[in-house]
């Protein structure tokens, strides 16, 4: 049996049909929903984890077989194996697994899976690099590049650069769908944890026509009587 049947096999044994519905709600995969026609098995994370850490050694075909999966946990799994590999490989060789990701952005198709990855893949690589992908995807028809675009950012606010994470949360301001608004609400959130000055600049000329939703995650950690002068507007 080759490494990645042996893999479905495994998870196959550990579904749980009613933590599958659940799962199912939770990421809303019903029809019409943003999550539509995800299957689960109804693993949790915890126990993805420790399954992918057996597999490292799959090669990106079979990395990329199980990304192409229907099935929610198999694309998970496929992500946290190629986390794993982009951190272990040396300059020269991250390229191929960040040109990889990019080119199946399409299966990074829910908002975990691209929480999970964006900011230490792409985001990550791109911290000494030019970042006009980044500004491509923003742009992007797909819920998922728009949100991989905005997250990747992280690693960039992680290090106390918040040029990037600013300006396409500017493109995304006016973004009609509610994942996209939390997303920035967060990473909005995530700079002024770092500096709050900067935040509030870029509160002030926008927060009238931001999204209600992404002001609230933007504003989650100012005092109370700060938070309410922001949501009296």
């Amino acid at each position: 049996m080759s490494k990645l049947k042996q893999l479905k096999s495994e998870l196959n044994k550990l579904a749980n049909k009613k933590q599958a519905l659940i799962l199912a709600g939770f990421f809303k995969a019903g029809p019409g929903e943003y999550g539509a026609g995800d299957v689960f098995l109804g693993i949790k994370v915890p126990v993805q984890r420790s399954v992918a850490k057996k597999y490292l050694d799959l090669s990106l075909p079979e990395i990329g077989k199980l990304l192409n999966s229907k099935i929610h946990e198999h694309r998970l799994i496929a992500l946290l194996i190629l986390l794993k590999r982009y951190g272990q490989a040396g300059e020269s060789n991250k390229k191929k697994f960040v040109d990889f990701y990019l080119q199946n952005t399409k299966n990074i198709n829910n908002w975990d899976l691209v929480d999970l990855s964006g900011h230490y893949i792409l985001g990550d690589y791109l911290l000494d690099r030019p970042r006009q992908i980044l500004y491509q995807l923003a742009k992007s028809k797909n819920l998922w590049e728009r949100r991989i675009a905005i997250i990747s950012t992280f690693a960039f606010i992680r290090q106390n650069e918040f040029s990037d994470t600013l300006k396409i949360a500017e493109i995304l301001l006016r973004d009609e769908h509610d994942l996209i608004h939390k997303a920035v609400g967060w990473m909005l959130r995530e700079v002024g944890k770092r500096d709050q000055a900067v935040l509030e600049k870029f509160l002030r000329r926008r927060r009238k026509i931001m999204p209600r939703v992404m002001l609230r995650y933007a504003i989650e950690k100012f005092g109370q009587q700060k938070r309410q002068a922001y949501l009296k507007n």
